[in-house]
């Protein structure tokens, strides 16, 4: 399939083009300084629900099983299955499913079934890097892995998220399908190893200081023994008591740190529960101790269980020392010690070491990854084995949500033992708080919030919500004036807002908010809205229900941003709200580089010959903030080319472009390079190329339009990708 003729667009015509649409209010552009200033278990009143996954022999899932197939025992009792279906992670139906296993399968808000939803919804993927105990040669694994998954696995539709449990990642510690996004945040993870300060001689390692506090024998005397020949005459029960008091200290520091670790996981998953469907996160650390006896560390892994089956959320851990025999190598400060006993008592810290990782990934479904220099198998295993499971519900006993009690699940199919059963291993009845710390007996009721704070809450939140429905899309286009300006067009689902006839006029009202963060989560351009949206006649109404657009231009120096919108029905207090990010290219450093792709539909015939007549660039054209398009339209796309190097031979450049149309990852039209004409050009370090493809061939779904430009005068190229719907 090719595309239609090329047209001539000049730098005016296309901001024309860009801001037309039938229905929009708009703006007028400020400027935005930027400072730079230094189940799946889900517990509910009716029935309990749980994902589970079967393996056969090779590791493969097995289809087809039925509900009479499975048994189910909670806390060894087996229990009858209430609902059962096989789900296919990051599916649309994915959602609709757990959602009739909860009960909850009804339309949202008394909204109406025409409301926008996603077709091909993509995986939701989290890494969590443990940087408190990762060195250097595991930091650097952590990288390549996450790298490979960014350039190579990550999904068209997927979305991801790079979490520290140092939290140096910052404002880019957030779910994102942009992968300059992903690839920031992946620069900020640096070697932040803590060190128990412990300066007394000979060296105790933190293994060795908690089989003190176990009473190991033969560790204990050691170091019980080398206090007395460093200090002579000192008793063997005061020596041995300095000894003891040297471990705790030691453990003491250790469990600190280990806690910052768990604490930010068990936050992690926790956030993650306002995301439907299974996520998949991989835990990647160096290992760390957990001490029972000074420290609740069961009661934080028991925690994180019950989040995660709360959350729908599978752990894969990784460790990312890989393949070791030993934790002692040339570098250890290792203690002279010819009675052999540091050395038969560390045989255990290797395992020991792993012991909170191999939990965490059994418990929540997953598998650990140990004992490997290549993770990148594990990597893949892990999104294959989790793009299927079976969804499971049970009905709880009548005393089951009265109870803080940790509940023991048991998945298993009698008739085929061959097969392995990969289920959650429990779940708290009710949930406890987070600290572990019981609630408040009266607990004092906090202030009611303005309906402008709750909108501002929302906007802030770690991830959008969607009780009504907001699209947000945004535009880079460089103006010769001006220099980078943003684009950015906010649309609301009018059919969630509640209009109320005033006279004969039905109106609804609207406040709506939003904010440009760089990418150290400093605001910069904000702004604030309170819109009377009339419908004068009930054709008009019908246009609102399709979607009300807002337009808000915005001028940003060269860097990454974090554009968030949101809007709040006055009459329902139901709020919406859509993130997004946008990179602004530096074209002073003289690079070649590429606008935005800037969208818009043609439900006309196709485009006459854009060489023997110049039409006006609204005409016929609709621009639709979603991206949804109808499959029966022309997509017609623009695009410009900065900074293209000019030809020796005519002192003009030279730039072809390449269009590709992708779903799930795979092209389903690809054209040859095409020659971007210059003719008629009168800035030719914007040089402006659009086209239009039929979509009437293309299956309703999501894709990806990607366009790249060669500068073949230099031999480099830029691209841009966006995402697209055809219905």
């Amino acid at each position: 399939m090719s595309l239609n003729s090329l047209f001539k667009l000049t730098v005016a015509g296309a901001l024309v083009w860009l801001l037309t649409s039938s229905r929009t209010i708009g703006q007028t552009p400020a400027v935005a300084p930027v400072q730079d200033q230094t189940d799946v278990v889900h517990v509910y009143t009716d029935l309990v629900q749980t994902d589970v996954m079967v393996f056969d022999k090779q590791g493969r899932f097995v289809n087809g099983l039925s509900r009479e197939e499975f048994e189910l025992r909670i806390d060894g009792k087996a229990m009858p299955i209430q609902f059962f279906e096989q789900v296919k992670a990051g599916s649309f139906t994915e959602e609709s499913q757990i959602a009739a296993a909860r009960g909850t399968l009804n339309l949202r808000n008394g909204a109406s079934s025409s409301s926008p939803v996603p077709l091909d919804r993509g995986r939701t993927i989290f890494f969590y890097v443990d940087d408190l105990h990762l060195d250097l040669s595991g930091l650097t694994a952590t990288r390549m892995l996450i790298q490979h998954f960014i350039e190579e696995e990550m999904g068209q539709n997927d979305r991801a998220a790079i979490a520290s449990a140092s939290g140096q990642v910052g404002f880019l510690q957030q779910l994102t399908d942009h992968k300059a996004v992903l690839r920031a945040a992946l620069q900020r993870v640096k070697v932040r190893p803590y060190s128990v300060r412990d300066l007394e001689r000979p060296p105790m390692t933190e293994y060795q200081a908690l089989l003190i506090e176990r009473y190991d024998r033969d560790i204990t005397d050691y170091f019980t023994e080398e206090y007395i020949r460093m200090f002579p005459g000192t008793s063997r029960e005061l020596a041995e008591n300095q000894v003891r008091n040297r471990a705790r200290s030691i453990l003491q520091q250790a469990n600190y740190i280990t806690g910052n670790t768990l604490f930010g996981l068990e936050g992690l998953v926790r956030a993650s529960s306002a995301l439907t469907g299974q996520k998949l996160l991989f835990f990647i650390s160096g290992g760390f101790f957990l001490d029972h006896q000074n420290s609740d560390s069961t009661d934080k892994l028991q925690r994180i269980t019950s989040a995660a089956a709360r959350s729908g959320v599978v752990i894969y851990s990784m460790d990312a020392r890989g393949l070791v025999a030993s934790l002692v190598d040339a570098s250890s400060d290792v203690p002279f010690d010819p009675s052999g006993r540091l050395d038969r008592a560390s045989h255990g810290e290797l395992v020991e070491s792993q012991d909170a990782l191999n939990a965490l990934a059994r418990d929540t479904g997953g598998r650990p990854v140990f004992n490997t220099n290549n993770f990148e198998p594990g990597l893949v295993r892990a999104l294959k084995e989790t793009s299927n499971y079976y969804l499971l519900a049970w009905k709880p006993e009548r005393d089951a949500q009265k109870t803080v009690k940790f509940r023991r699940v048991e998945g298993s199919i009698p008739t085929k033992p061959e097969l392995t059963v990969r289920v959650r291993r429990g779940f708290f009845d009710v949930e406890p708080s987070p600290s572990g710390k019981k609630p408040r007996n009266s607990p004092v009721t906090p202030p009611e919030r303005t309906a402008e704070a709750k909108l501002l809450e929302a906007v802030v939140a770690p991830y959008p919500s969607h009780a009504i429905p907001i699209s947000l899309n945004l535009n880079y286009i460089n103006m010769p004036e001006k220099g980078g300006t943003l684009s950015g067009s906010m649309q609301i689902a009018g059919d969630f807002l509640s209009f109320v006839s005033e006279g004969a006029k039905p109106t609804a009202i609207v406040n709506i908010a939003g904010s440009v963060y760089n990418d150290r989560g400093q605001p910069g351009f904000t702004f604030k809205d309170h819109l009377i949206v009339t419908a004068t006649t009930t054709e008009a109404k019908e246009d609102f229900n399709r979607g009300i657009t807002y337009n808000f231009p915005v001028y940003l120096a060269p860097g990454l941003y974090q554009v968030r919108v949101g809007a709040r029905d006055e009459k329902s207090g139901r709020i919406g709200t859509a993130f997004g990010w946008i990179e602004i290219p530096n074209l002073a450093a003289g690079q070649l580089a590429m606008s935005s792709l800037l969208l818009g539909e043609r439900i006309d015939q196709p485009l006459a010959n854009a060489s023997t007549k110049r039409e006006p660039l609204s005409d016929g054209i609709t621009l639709d903030v979603s991206h949804r398009f109808h499959r029966n339209a022309y997509l017609r796309f623009l695009v410009f080319m900065y900074n293209a190097a000019r030809s020796t031979s005519d002192s003009k450049p030279d730039v072809a472009i390449q269009v590709q149309v992708l779903r799930d990852g795979q092209p389903v039209i690809t054209t040859a390079l095409r020659k971007i004409e210059t003719a008629g050009v009168s800035d030719l370090d914007r040089l402006p190329y659009a086209a239009e493809i039929p979509l009437n061939a293309l299956p309703p779904g999501l894709y990806m339009l990607h366009v790249t430009g060669v500068d073949r005068v230099v031999k480099k190229s830029a691209s841009q990708q966006v995402h697209f719907e055809i219905n």
